[in-house]
């Protein structure tokens, strides 16, 4: 193995990147090294990009969804041997706050997501902790693999842990992108119905159909409200997703509950949303609930479903880029040029 590889840099003090020559990193005592084979491409990686989110160190590597093969142990590793296919988890347990102490890592109160606050995936080769990895099936591609670390994993945490999705309730999913659109398809997995997309783009609103949309409507739509009641036998939605994190859809999703609805934001943005009056918000028992990530169990769950056929994420890969050309991958995101599902690295 050689000494260096490439890896992409952001710089913070100019938010510019770059594909440079670093260092192989050396796993250290239980640590593991992994060599990437794909990495997704998120809407978080702009946000740090364009200053959105605030930077945690001068210099990182950024990806967040990535899958690869483990191509060395570090000492005391145990039940994992090199060459296993694996998705990494994208963050870190502190290990030290009070969550942590009680076996509570899930919910660390000062949890290291990775491309932040330690070194990602967009590089040839990146060190995991081995309670993070998970086994991928032979038969699960490892383009798809990828996206199981937050562009899947997230929205099954959403309707699974947060809003506790129940059999034959009504969801509506405003914002069909990476993360709406398999919050469409897990919702329907569940159970919900009927499931409601919400968009302003006809090709996005297709799209949501043919992956298990019941109704696909425009968010401009000055008859929304009305079609959605209607769709709903006249009870308005059990729970509402923003999968956009814009005003404007949290507060037409808000709108859109029925008496003790649930709201679960997922999309993130730098807008200050109002829950309108106290008097409203509380006369019809509206809950409003944030959402972050996922449980690593999850990730071993979706790659199951996708092992067995339960779940087609056979659509989700909208484009792979070479790692030297990483930079138009994000161009092609952030202007959302053909409406992409997933763009992934390729180191």
């Amino acid at each position: 193995m050689a000494d260096t590889m490439r890896a992409q840099r952001f710089y913070a003090d100019t938010k510019t990147i770059a594909v440079e020559d670093v260092l192989i990193p050396e796993p250290g005592p239980g640590e593991v090294l992994v060599k990437v084979a794909f990495c997704g491409i998120c809407h978080s990686d702009l946000s740090l990009i364009n200053g959105t989110f605030p930077a945690q160190l001068p210099v990182v590597t950024q990806g967040h969804e990535a899958s690869g093969t483990i191509a060395k142990l570090g000492p005391g590793v145990t039940g994992w041997a090199e060459g296993d296919r694996v998705v990494l988890a994208a963050g870190k347990p502190c290990l030290a706050c009070v969550n942590c102490l009680r076996g509570d890592m899930s919910n660390c109160l000062r949890i290291r997501l990775m491309a932040f606050a330690y070194d990602g995936g967009w590089a040839e080769y990146t060190v995991a902790q081995p309670f993070g990895l998970t086994r991928i099936p032979d038969n699960v591609p490892m383009e798809q693999a990828a996206i199981l670390a937050d562009a899947v994993s997230t929205p099954y945490g959403a309707i699974v842990h947060t809003a506790d999705v129940g059999i034959g309730e009504s969801v509506g999913v405003w914002g069909v992108g990476g993360l709406g659109t398999h919050m469409v398809q897990l919702a329907r997995l569940v159970g919900a119905a009927p499931i409601i997309a919400v968009d302003i783009k006809p090709a996005i609103l297709d799209r949501a159909l043919a992956v298990g949309a019941d109704y696909a409507l425009d968010a401009r739509d000055p008859q929304l409200a009305a079609k959605i009641a209607d769709a709903t036998g006249g009870r308005n939605l059990d729970v509402a997703f923003d999968a956009v994190g814009l005003s404007s859809t949290f507060e037409q999703a808000l709108n859109s509950l029925t008496v003790g609805g649930r709201l679960v934001g997922v999309g993130m943005s730098a807008d200050a949303p109002s829950i309108g009056p106290t008097s409203i918000f509380n006369l019809f028992q509206r809950k409003v609930l944030g959402h972050l990530g996922y449980q690593n169990a999850d990730i071993g769950t979706l790659a199951q479903l996708v092992s067995l056929g339960r779940l087609d994420l056979s659509r989700s890969i909208s484009d792979i880029v070479p790692l030297e050309d990483v930079a138009a991958g994000i161009e092609k995101l952030d202007k959302a040029d053909g409406d992409p599902i997933r763009i992934l690295v390729q180191p």
